[in-house]
């Protein structure tokens, strides 16, 4: 990605899809060129925890939600230490922000990060098409970056696809570090970063839980070095079908029997280590509306995700795998996809979509609880 700062108010951009489909528009953020895979989020709400959200790594966002920047970006609701998209699409950026937290506009924090958009286009139609073609690769280009439709389509298409992408190393944190308990300590828990959200181990901290965040290269000696009661694996971009690393080390937690715990990437990391197959979806599930079924107590809730790949699990019987009984726990209510993974014979548990909640709904936060839960019975 190349970039430059200059106003952005009425310089041209275009959007270039790799099935040729071109939008032209007007700049938002910074100048220049990006390349990534285009998805849509369908979040009302929450663009900033969108944005820092390291799963969005590589990936040009489409926002569905007509007007994009109210309420301005603050110093607080980072979800990481920095904007992941590649790219964003909006068709109605607010000219002024309008909240009391607001520090700053969001074209202003895309320029300072050197964030290339785009605004001014139809974004509905765009959307359709995705849904319609699928998630595909795509580039946008303002200013001095255009060039000639039939360029500018080659460029693209001579990006890498998502599919067979291993990216959870290059968003992982490189050093250990520690997030306390919120009051008195009960439980340590070895999180490993995938791309884990700021929100989870606050989520787990709440709870008394001492979190300790591992780099995705962490070996099982380095993981029982922190004597856990419980491990966790977190979000995170790219093809769970490269994770051959993360599987081998949750397969050790399996064979120990720790309590654990999977969220999104996690969960796909789940399902391979239990011998299950992973696939891409056609557009994914992101956005902070999604119903899902949680089949052990029949509820549903209103949940909210960000993946492109899903487990290929029976939804309708129990599995017999190396590790004892499995069973697909949560079920995403629009498409039947796999939202979730439990163990029967021992303390292991996943989700595909994000229960932290950031920036809502709260629906899922039990699910927190529920780990607690394992965590204590191990102990009894």
């Amino acid at each position: 990605m190349t970039t430059s700062t200059r106003g952005t108010t009425k310089v041209p951009a275009v959007l270039v899809l790799e099935d040729g489909r071109i939008f032209r528009g007007r700049a938002y953020g910074a100048l220049g060129e990006t390349f990534g895979e285009a998805v849509f989020s369908t979040g009302m709400t929450g663009y900033q925890e969108t944005l820092t959200d390291p799963s969005y790594d590589r990936q040009i966002v489409v926002a569905t939600a007509p007007q994009i920047g109210n309420t301005g970006w603050n110093d607080e609701d980072d979800e990481s230490g920095r904007i992941w998209v590649s790219g964003y699409v909006v068709r109605d950026p607010a000219r002024v922000p309008s909240n009391w937290r607001a520090e700053r506009s969001l074209d202003a924090e895309l320029v300072a990060q050197n964030v290339v958009g785009i605004c001014g286009i139809d974004t509905r139609a765009l959307t359709r098409h995705l849904r319609e073609g699928g998630s595909m690769r795509a580039g946008i280009f303002s200013g001095e970056a255009i060039g000639s439709d039939t360029e500018l389509l080659a460029r693209v298409q001579a990006q890498p696809h998502m599919k067979g992408a291993s990216l959870y190393e290059e968003v992982a944190t490189k050093e250990a570090y520690v997030v306390p308990a919120v009051g008195e300590k009960r439980f340590t828990v070895a999180a490993i970063d995938l791309g884990i959200k700021g929100m989870t181990p606050h989520r787990m901290a709440e709870r008394g839980i001492e979190v300790h965040v591992l780099p995705a290269t962490a070996s099982a000696a380095e993981v029982y070095a922190v004597a856990p009661d419980g491990v966790f694996f977190s979000n995170g971009p790219g093809d769970p079908a490269t994770a051959d690393g993360p599987v081998a080390l949750m397969t050790e937690v399996l064979e120990r029997r720790t309590p654990l715990f999977g969220i999104c990437f996690g969960n796909q990391i789940l399902g391979r280590a239990l011998g299950f197959g992973t696939y891409k979806l056609k557009y994914g599930h992101r956005g902070i509306n999604q119903p899902v079924q949680d089949r052990t107590t029949g509820k549903v809730e209103v949940t909210a995700h960000n993946h492109g790949f899903a487990v290929d699990a029976p939804l309708d019987k129990v599995s017999e795998t190396k590790f004892g009984r499995a069973e697909v726990s949560h079920v995403c209510l629009n498409d039947n996809v796999v939202e979730g993974l439990q163990l029967l014979d021992q303390p292991a548990f996943s989700v595909q979509y994000h229960p932290e909640a950031a920036a809502g709904p709260h629906d899922a936060a039990y699910l927190f609880d529920r780990f607690v839960s394992l965590m204590e019975g191990q102990r009894a």
